[in-house]
């Protein structure tokens, strides 16, 4: 009797058992979609970053970010195998030069006029968003725009009773007064020189050193203008050769100038400002003042993309926009990544007294001239600028006339790029 009551009990709680879980569980919790981020920085991006990331957790429970991050090189390197193997993040900070790279057709990147309807385009203007379109096809939206900008330690300039250059031959002058003291009137590094010469060589010939259709216009006598200028402003103390350029001789007060990016002038000249130096943004050397900004060029600091492979188009959709145009995001970025472009976060920014200092100065620099153009990236190739200096040396070591470095310069660039005419 007692193992019947105990089999009827056991198979009374089976059949409960069995009834609770055939039926659907009740709850609020939506399903979760994990979409993933990468970008490139040091240790204090890589913190703003994921304090932003998780904000944007919050806001949104039913996305999880899983974030990926190094150092620019090992970036770049990493960032090449996985866009060749489509295995790229869903949401990724790119260089401008990546969309000639990889997406010269408008197809290796996420048309996002497909998710116009999350991601506030209209907080950018429609000349910048031209740098992240491909094919008539927008790939990335610019963060922050970029230049070439000259800084000058004004508390040196003044302590030699000299006015700020403005020309070329304002530069050689400082340096005839500068040079007894062992001080430079500028300075840069290698890709910083190849821009400055350019502005000049393109300034004395009348054209840009590429075309529309990515050919090199310069002849073997427009090089020779641009290694005769590098060359004339090393010998005769302007600049030092740019394997000589030490950054901590803009702090020790040796460079009285900089040549350096926008995005780059506190990384530069925060220490020498922290210790009582005054630095300006100049203008745009030229060959007289009305034309600055002639042989300048300008480019998206840097974009975010979205992957041509994402599964989830909306989720990644959103992160970017709150990555772009979000109050709390700026909050954490402030002006890190250069002067936000976006509308909305420039109020803001505005608002809080943060638009202001010599990066500031240098962005507005480049946003009120009118002459400066759009920059081609092949400009940045590392083998142009390198061939180009190694160019200059043999004629600083009297290993070749301006003549022979220039027509050894042609026939290298021949090799590697298309030349018009060709």
């Amino acid at each position: 009797m007692i193992k019947k009551i105990i089999s009827v009990l056991l198979s009374a709680s089976v059949l409960m058992l069995a009834s609770c879980a055939d039926k659907p569980v009740v709850t609020d919790q939506k399903p979760v979609t994990t979409i993933t981020l990468s970008w490139w920085g040091n240790d204090s991006r890589n913190e703003y970053t994921i304090e932003a990331v998780e904000r944007f957790e919050k806001l949104h429970p039913e996305i999880k970010v899983k974030c990926s991050y190094s150092e620019w090189q090992g970036y770049e390197a990493r960032s090449r195998t996985q866009m060749i193997s489509d295995t790229e993040a869903d949401v990724m900070q790119i260089n401008v030069g990546w969309l000639r790279q990889y997406s010269p057709d408008g197809t290796g990147y996420y048309d996002l006029e497909k998710v116009s309807d999350i991601i506030s385009l209209d907080n950018f203007p429609k000349d910048c968003l031209e740098y992240g379109k491909r094919n008539g096809v927008l790939n990335a939206v610019p963060i922050a725009m970029n230049a070439e900008t000259v800084y000058f330690n004004k508390s040196i300039y003044d302590r030699y009773g000299l006015e700020i250059p403005k020309t070329w031959d304002d530069l050689f002058k400082a340096a005839e007064v500068m040079r007894k003291d062992g001080v430079y009137p500028l300075s840069g590094a290698a890709k910083s020189m190849w821009m400055y010469c350019m502005a000049y060589a393109e300034q004395q010939n009348g054209k840009h050193f590429f075309n529309g259709s990515d050919e090199i216009t310069f002849t073997a006598d427009d090089l020779q203008i641009l290694i005769d200028f590098y060359c004339r402003m090393v010998n005769e103390g302007v600049i030092p050769k740019v394997e000589d350029f030490q950054r901590y001789n803009i702090d020790n007060l040796v460079y009285a100038g900089l040549v350096g990016w926008v995005s780059d002038a506190m990384n530069y000249l925060q220490k020498p400002i922290d210790e009582g130096s005054e630095f300006i943004a100049g203008s745009y050397t030229a060959d007289s003042p009305e034309n600055s900004g002639e042989g300048w060029y300008e480019k998206p600091a840097t974009l975010y993309a979205i992957s041509k492979n994402t599964e989830h188009p909306k989720e990644a959709a959103l992160l970017m926009d709150f990555m772009l145009n979000s109050t709390e995001w700026a909050e954490l970025q402030g002006v890190e990544k250069g002067i936000p472009i976006s509308d909305s976060v420039r109020d803001y920014l505005e608002s809080k007294g943060d638009l202001s200092g010599i990066q500031y100065e240098a962005s507005q620099v480049m946003e009120n001239n009118d002459k400066i153009s759009p920059m081609n990236s092949i400009i940045e190739d590392d083998k142009l600028y390198n061939s180009f200096i190694d160019a200059c040396n043999l004629v600083l070591f009297d290993k070749a006339t301006p003549e022979e470095a220039a027509a050894q310069l042609y026939e290298i660039y021949s090799e590697s790029y298309a030349v018009q005419g060709e």
